[in-house]
């Protein structure tokens, strides 16, 4: 990264941007996928959920950041106004390679290769010696079992294994549960400015209304943590939905108002900072963990890798369709294009509610025996499981905490 920002810094031309766009893919692609892995292996189950979710806030700390950029050096009428925020880049990797160098592996990735000297000094990095509950080979002991039981489930780690028997379900609920950050409306928060400059805001003002959407979406994350202590991955997953759902067929209803009332006009930016509140204590940041939950550990990274790629895909035509839909000279839907993706919303709420399981308080040995018994999505949560006697057990009285 550091290497190509110099291209993005000295581009003369939209040629050079261009080929710095496609070199920085590379590796943006990889920081997509490798922290919810990560995250999900290297810490206990009961703090998995805040780990994984705070990848979500890092996104919206991003977004605060580049919208203050932006803010600072829209006023500049020299090159300087685009050369600033690419500068500005150059700031965050070196300490991130710094403290990426200090940090220890996986322990899964030790014992999945049979190093089992090096997973326990993995695990002692990441515990406290003054810790003198803990005992690294009882969490050794649970990863092998783990691991041998995935592998007597399904065999192999390739790429066409995460299609084949019972991980083919999980590989399409977490494919799933990432397009559906695309398909909800969520590229709408990314017009809030546009839609502010509409209203009549003066563009300089629009830009601090951003900074404020951006602050929402932070208290949005902290709260999420809040409420993944008191309710399930899924109940948020589907509230969330629910919410946005909502939201987006209110914004679609005010645009039927006439152009000369600002109020409506108003109304509408209100809305989409509501919007965007809602996604980041629910949808955004629930993404995390329950991806990171629900795929198999033996093929993780690569699940993680079909559904992030999905993710992408998904995001160039819903991005594509929504140029089109606000642009003046082409269908100017404006809000309008709100029902659309009301309706898209809509589906995801179907699919998520007969498709998205419950991973709340799961190791992965039960997860992994679940799916093999082939458990229904909304019976997870009150199915018991023993992993080492290998029986299910449903019990409706049941509440996994």
């Amino acid at each position: 990264m550091n290497a190509v920002i110099f291209l993005f810094f000295f581009a003369v031309n939209v040629q050079m941007l261009l080929s710095a766009e496609i070199l920085a893919g590379i590796p943006w692609g990889i920081f997509q996928t490798l922290p919810a892995a990560y995250a999900s292996e290297v810490c206990p189950v009961v703090l998995r959920p805040y780990l994984t979710t705070y990848i979500n806030m890092c996104w919206v700390f991003g977004q605060f950041i580049a919208a203050g950029v932006n803010r600072g050096s829209f006023q500049r009428g020299d090159e300087w106004s685009y050369r600033i925020p690419f500068a500005v880049q150059w700031v965050w990797p070196l300490p991130i390679l710094i403290g990426i160098l200090f940090a220890p592996e996986s322990p899964w990735w030790h014992v999945r290769r049979g190093d089992i000297a090096g997973a326990k000094r993995s695990l002692q990095r990441l515990t406290s010696p003054r810790d003198r509950d803990f005992d690294p080979d009882a969490t050794i002991a649970m990863i092998q079992h783990t691991n041998e039981l995935e592998k007597s489930l399904t065999a192999g780690t390739s790429y066409l294994d995460c299609f084949k028997g019972v991980n083919l379900r999980r590989t399409e609920i977490v494919c799933g549960i990432w397009i559906v950050q695309t398909l909800n409306g969520q590229n709408l928060m990314g017009y809030f400015a546009y839609f502010c400059v509409q209203a009549g805001l003066p563009e300089i003002h629009s830009f601090n209304l951003s900074l404020g959407q951006y602050a929402l979406g932070v208290l949005g994350t902290i709260g999420s943590w809040f409420l993944m202590s008191a309710m399930g991955r899924r109940r948020i997953h589907l509230l969330g939905l629910s919410g946005l759902f909502t939201l987006l067929i209110i914004t679609g209803s005010l645009s039927f108002a006439p152009s000369s009332n600002n109020s409506a006009k108003w109304a509408i930016g209100v809305m989409l900072m509501i919007f965007t509140f809602v996604y980041d204590i629910t949808i955004g940041p629930v993404t995390y963990s329950l991806v990171s939950e629900l795929s198999s550990t033996r093929l993780k990274a690569k699940t993680i890798n079909l559904a992030r790629a999905g993710y992408n895909i998904s995001n160039i035509v819903v991005n594509v369709l929504t140029n089109y839909q606000l642009n003046d000279s082409a269908w100017n839907w404006g809000a309008r294009s709100a029902y659309f993706w009301g309706g898209t919303c809509l589906v995801c709420l179907i699919w998520a509610f007969f498709r998205v399981p419950e991973p709340r308080g799961r190791t992965y040995e039960e997860l992994d025996l679940l799916f093999e018994r082939r458990v229904s999505a909304r019976k997870f949560r009150t199915t018991e499981v023993d992993p080492y006697e290998g029986q299910v057990e449903v019990r409706e009285d049941r509440v996994k905490e």
